[in-house]
């Protein structure tokens, strides 16, 4: 698009879409995980270990 000179506003827009599509792929992944895998490491006693995935995930979500 920058490359044919398309308008500014037009790049930023589909940019914003793109982030706004990964945002919500990355919403359902997690979403996901948390009721199949981390309820089933809760269930089999691996508290610890999804304790920490989901400390990960936060931390990695804050440094956005």
């Amino acid at each position: 698009m920058a490359e044919r000179e398309n308008y500014c506003i037009d790049i930023i827009t589909q940019s914003l879409a793109a982030k706004s599509a990964l945002s919500m792929v990355e919403d359902l992944m997690l979403e996901n995980h948390l009721s199949r895998h981390v309820v089933e490491q809760i269930k089999s006693g691996e508290i610890a270990k999804a304790k920490k995935e989901i400390l990960n995930i936060y931390k990695l979500s804050k440094s956005k």
